[in-house]
């Protein structure tokens, strides 16, 4: 296996990256969120657009999901994010190299910037051959890694390199400054007295003094006198300094593209795992699932929201994790239960479990089985615009009839409170006429309704009940529970809250 990419198994599961942007869906199920909260601090490898390119082969899954196992190996994930660091501080050397206008000092400083480069894929070369690595993604760069090292052309990049700073590391010069005047010449082995003066002013040394040095930020520019004294120390050593020259224009493009390009494309894999570790330090679990397009059973167990569980982490709350599964010819859940109980967030967490699991990442819950989807459509609630000139009713039409239009039977559509806006009369009719189409493409579908009818329409149709505290029904548990759906929970929460219950009547006649 020839080695491309450590993110794309084959060049036609990367595409054009000036064309993917944030997908419609992302707001709906709070994935921008998601993908923002991964590469916060890692935008200068520009990842999102690997965020927005869900993979469409079985293959191409796989082969992230290995590579993602091996660098959750903690001294290869620990190698790689050192030479990550090595790799920065060459781009920043290699940044400043435009802004330095002096001869030799703009040179030097691409000898820096060169050497560093050796020592950051050297040394990741040694750390690879030791690591154990059992994907074949890795293997594939481990392999090309160890053919580039060992090539003539870097063997060489690094003897010249060391060769050439050892010996302008031992280039020796004296000045003599006399008033404004500076004398340049050669150093003729005269005696440092910096040395003497230290013996002899030891002896009166009674204890260590306090350092009051203060530290300086990193200098890299340079001024026109010492640009001036540089070019006078070249024409002492003439020929090391003509070798710098060389060098500078000989290995222009010593990058090598493929080093460059893992270099970016690895952060993808260290980004999401450092971002998955704050939960599982939290005690929530995360997996690798089953991904299939041969089937439409699938099942998660013990997952939640990403995006709501790192606003919970934050605040020290509690993470609510639930379950689901479909069985046979079953493809709809339909939820339904009292506001606020974590309906939208179910059916959110269902569309972020199949959208991250498409890009090849470990997906919160313990075990799962997912399908594998060509295009994930949402309606969700939207504010009227008026410069649309139709209201809501209308909108929710519109926007379903387009779905409808668009989806085939390898799509996922979800749905959150359609229809709200009418009489529950035509709400029913519409939102049955909605689910035949469904039913018909045999889609997969989650629909958060208040229509409580919706949820026994057809035996491919699984009700899911927000559940409330037995003991309270005005208190949410935020469990989804695999059960016909009933609206007492509901009911029993509107009536306390506007204390219209049995009791609070009761109480309310005796006064």
């Amino acid at each position: 296996m020839t080695f491309q990419s450590i993110l794309f198994k084959e060049k036609e599961d990367r595409l054009a990256e000036k064309s993917l942007q944030e997908l419609d869906f992302f707001i709906d199920l709070n994935l921008d969120q998601i993908v923002a909260a991964i590469t916060t601090g890692k935008e200068e490898y520009n990842l999102k657009p690997f965020f927005y390119n869900p993979l469409s082969r079985l293959s191409a899954i796989q082969y992230r999901q290995e590579i993602m196992q091996d660098l959750e190996k903690e001294d290869l994930f620990q190698n790689i994010t050192t030479f990550a660091h090595k790799m920065r501080r060459m781009r920043q050397h290699f940044s400043l190299l435009e802004k330095l206008d002096y001869l030799y000092h703009r040179e030097g400083w691409f000898l820096e910037t060169v050497a560093i480069y050796c020592e950051a894929v050297s040394s990741l070369e040694q750390d690879v051959i030791q690591a154990e690595i059992h994907s074949p993604g890795f293997l594939s760069f481990k392999n090309y890694l160890s053919d580039y090292v060992n090539s003539d052309y870097f063997t060489t990049l690094v003897n010249e390199t060391r060769k050439l700073k050892k010996e302008l590391s031992q280039v020796r010069y004296c000045l003599q400054l006399k008033g404004l005047k500076v004398q340049v010449r050669k150093y003729a082995g005269e005696s440092d007295y910096s040395t003497e003066i230290e013996k002899t002013f030891a002896k009166f040394k009674q204890q260590d003094a306090k350092d009051y040095s203060v530290e300086l930020l990193p200098r890299t520019g340079m001024s026109h006198v010492e640009a001036q004294i540089l070019r006078l120390v070249a024409k002492i050593y003439p020929e090391l300094f003509k070798s710098l020259i060389d060098y500078y224009h000989k290995y222009q493009n010593f990058l090598d593209e493929r080093i460059v390009l893992f270099d970016r494309e690895v952060q993808f894999y260290i980004s999401f795992l450092e971002f998955m570790s704050r939960f599982k330090k939290s005690g929530l679990s995360f997996c690798y699932p089953q991904i299939t397009r041969k089937t439409k059973e699938l099942y998660s167990k013990q997952s939640f929201d990403l995006a709501l569980a790192n606003k919970l982490l934050k605040e020290n709350s509690t993470v609510i994790c639930n379950d689901f599964f479909l069985k046979g010819q079953e493809r709809i859940f339909v939820v339904t239960g009292p506001n606020q109980g974590g309906k939208t967030t179910f059916a959110r967490t269902f569309g972020q479990l199949h959208y991250l699991s498409s890009l090849g990442c470990p997906i919160p819950g313990s075990s799962a089985k997912l399908f594998l989807f060509e295009r994930i459509f949402t309606h969700f609630e939207k504010k009227e615009d008026i410069k649309e000139l139709r209201g809501k009713l209308e909108d929710a039409l519109m926007r379903i009839h387009s779905i409808l239009e668009q989806a085939t039977p390898n799509s996922i559509i979800i749905m959150n409170e359609i229809y709200s806006s009418t009489t529950i009369q035509d709400a029913l009719f519409l939102a049955q006429r909605t689910m035949e189409k469904i039913i018909q493409l045999d889609i997969l579908c989650v629909c958060v309704t208040f229509i409580d009818e919706l949820a026994s329409f057809s035996e491919k149709i699984v009700s899911m009940v927000a559940a409330v505290d037995p003991q309270d029904h005005t208190l949410r548990t935020y469990k989804i529970e695999r059960r016909p759906a009933d609206g007492r929970a509901y009911a029993i929460s509107l009536a306390k809250k506007y204390q219209l219950t049995y009791d609070c009547l009761k109480e309310r006649i005796k006064l």
